[in-house]
């Protein structure tokens, strides 16, 4: 590959959340604001292609392996052929090496045998492990020269060690390739082996290693071993810790973007690292936002590599670090990516790295279901419903049910009915999803009427914002359904309390799916929060209806609103006077998207500000960000929509606006109302939020 950009081509794809649309909704420039409900009608609801896939397996690689070229359009693997599920290392080899496309999903631990044994795999083959079901044991992967379009995926790997390191005699890898292309490894645990995790060899190339788990090896990752200079490899999120060397060494390759990994050392433990990323003879390498842990001589590179580093953070690193010799390339001439911020690295690869039990866990279509090849691991389903024909009689019964500590997917299936409760999932109680049985999200509704300043039961005090909340999530994972919730709160029957702000729903969590739902309430309707200051929390808000008055969406959370309807009402008293948002977010980090949207309602035009930012508790350290793109704003909105909020200016901190449609829609930017440049936009869009995690949506 030539040192232009227009050696490969990229399909815009990896930029955008890789999910399918909801069918209910339509693009937002052909959308047409009417009534309480929209363009939907009250009675839409999500609904799902009778054959669809599910996300895991219709994406497609990121990074180099995702680029155009050698006649190999990006990296998708088996899809389009069959699904088939192995159990034993016959099937495994059967199908990995036959010459027809397959996604392969490994649902049990396979013992290779005689150990060490590399199993060949042909082109277009995905081989995925069925959530954290697939083990192939004492082995691994070969993909020999020519072969191409290949997904490692989900998978442990691990125990070919013969019980020395720096193993001379017996070269058994994770995965190695001689000559591939357009390979992609992702999300996998990769553990002592003999020799290497992973060998990038004899000019391998368009290759991207992401959101791995590699560990207890004395050598983790060689690239190249050759004196052509053609490797292009992207490598991110993974965690690299207790491994001597090759972490990796990069040697001759064209192009090595390295970015958001986390290496670590931790002491006394068996192995110590001897040196961290290395750019070898001609390599190019980026290296950026990574965070190294212990690791000695973190950075270093050959007189003839040149190598970029910039953003990474350095603890307890000891020996070389460095960079310089030229200036490599600019992987975004060949690929867009979204960095994380080095800071947060470590516990967003922690927490993302390695198998998921979302991914393989489903067939993928109906020939999937021909072949009987229906992956494992489907969900436990918890009723509920309150005439007693449920297990449960209240929603708040089956979520106490979830053992703590939940490690599966579990669904709570409520039957259409009003149930007057406030809810709470606790922290320990991930991978939880609520989800209204009915024909649509009216039938099912979640309801309670307290507020900040209700006095609580016991007489402790009041509940305060956060406490009045109808559905508390505290915990990751955690999704909600073709259902609405509300918060009842009657200001005009209490104007005596000292509080009428009422939550709906609050979210202090990372990884929360809205979809299909409707949020209802007045002032502060929907709380998106985190656990802490310091921690992540995404949450992606799709195909939904969100009501309220003032500040009715807020709070820190990194959280995109995509899809939806944003419905502005009239105060207790009839007036018409608020705001949309009313973000907190930390410095450094992503706050509230608003992009495919529509915002409006029956209120007085030009009374509505779409943001002001809330420094929570005075808090100057805070960096508030609302960005509303792609939407279509009614009149209701102000000319001058941002305004200052407990004496903090907007203007300090992060208002704009992109491509918006609707008579309240800017024009040209000015020093009042910020419209992003189109370079701008381009680092604003829903991946940029999302940040690696792709969550599935109906």
């Amino acid at each position: 590959m030539s040192t232009t950009p227009a050696a490969g081509r990229h399909r815009r794809r990896a930029k955008g959340l890789a999910v399918g649309l909801p069918l209910a909704v339509v693009a937002a420039g052909s959308m047409a604001y009417g009534g309480a409900f929209g363009v939907f009608g009250e009675e839409a609801r999500p609904r799902a292609a009778a054959a669809a896939a599910p996300a895991w397996a219709t994406e497609a690689a990121d990074g180099f392996a995702s680029v155009h070229a050698l006649g190999q359009n990006g990296t998708y693997g088996g899809r389009g052929g069959r699904t088939v599920t192995v159990r034993t290392l016959a099937d495994l080899e059967k199908y990995a090496t036959a010459p027809e496309p397959y996604v392969i999903v490994v649902t049990a631990a396979i013992t290779v045998n005689p150990v060490g044994k590399e199993i060949r795999v042909a082109s277009d083959k995905t081989i995925v492990g069925a959530g954290t079901a697939g083990h192939i044991v004492g082995g691994g992967f070969f993909l020999g020269p020519g072969v191409h379009n290949v997904i490692i995926r989900n998978l442990t790997i691990r125990d070919s060690h013969q019980g020395v390191w720096n193993d001379k005699e017996h070269d058994f890898d994770a995965v190695q390739m001689d000559g591939a292309h357009h390979v992609w490894i992702d999300h996998n645990d990769l553990r002592r082996p003999a020799d290497g995790l992973i060998d990038v060899r004899k000019d391998s190339t368009y290759v991207t290693v992401s959101w791995n788990r590699l560990s207890q090896a004395d050598k983790a990752f060689g690239i190249g071993w050759t004196t052509n200079v053609k490797t292009d490899i992207t490598i991110h999120h993974n965690w690299i810790r207790e491994t001597e060397q090759r972490n990796p060494s990069t040697d001759n390759a064209a192009h090595a973007h390295l970015y958001n990994n986390y290496l670590q050392d931790e002491p006394g433990t068996a192995v110590t690292s001897s040196y961290g990323n290395y750019a070898r003879g001609r390599t190019r390498m980026v290296l950026e936002n990574s965070y190294f842990d212990g690791v000695r001589n973190p950075v270093i590179r050959d007189a003839t590599a040149a190598l970029v580093q910039r953003g990474s953070v350095f603890t307890r690193t000891s020996g070389r670090n460095e960079s310089g010799g030229g200036a490599a390339f600019d992987p975004k001439a060949y690929y867009p990516y979204t960095l994380d911020r080095a800071a947060d690295v470590p516990a967003v690869v922690k927490a993302g790295s390695g198998p998921r039990a979302s991914i393989g866990t489903t067939p993928a279509g109906p020939a999937a279901a021909a072949a009987g090849s229906a992956a494992a691991g489907a969900a436990t389903t918890l009723t509920v419903a309150k005439d007693g024909s449920g297990r449960y009689a209240s929603v708040q019964k089956a979520v106490d049910a979830v053992p703590a500590g939940n490690t599966a997917p579990v669904v709570i299936s409520i039957a259409p009915g009003t149930y007057r409760e406030t809810v709470r999932i606790p922290a320990n109680k991930r991978h939880v999803t609520l989800r209204g049985s009915g024909s649509g999200r009216r039938d099912t509704v979640l309801v309670y009427g307290n507020a900040s300043g209700t006095p609580k039961p016991d007489g402790s005090g009041t509940y305060g914002t956060g406490g009045s909340a109808t559905v508390a999530v505290e915990a990751d994972d955690i999704q909600l359904r073709n259902l609405t919730v509300r918060n009842d709160f009657d200001e005009a029957r209490n104007q005596h309390v000292d509080g009428h702000q009422a939550v709906a729903l609050r979210t202090a969590a990372d990884r929360i799916v809205l979809d299909g739902v409707i949020v209802d309430g007045d002032q502060d309707t929907l709380l998106l929060d985190t656990a802490a200051k310091d921690r992540l929390g995404r949450v992606y808000v799709v195909n939904s209806y969100l009501s309220g008055n003032v500040d009715f969406v807020f709070g820190r959370a990194t959280a995109v609103i995509d899809r939806s309807v944003l419905t502005l009402k009239k105060r207790w008293n009839g007036t018409s006077a608020g705001y949309v948002t009313a973000p907190s977010t930390a410095a450094g980090r992503k706050g509230l998207l608003i992009n495919r949207s529509v915002v409006d309602g029956d209120v007085t035009p030009g009374s509505f500000f779409l943001g002001r930012p809330w420094h929570a508790g005075g808090d100057a350290s805070l960096d508030p960000q609302t960005t509303v793109r792609d939407t279509r704003l009614g009149a209701a909105i102000k000319a001058k929509p941002w305004t200052d909020m407990g004496g903090f200016s907007w203007k300090d901190d992060r208002f704009a606006e992109y491509g918006n449609t609707g008579p309240g829609a800017a024009g040209a930017g000015t020093a009042d109302r910020p419209v992003l440049t189109d370079a701008q936009a381009a680092d604003q869009e829903v991946a940029d939020w999302l940040g690696g995690w792709r969550p599935a949506t109906s």
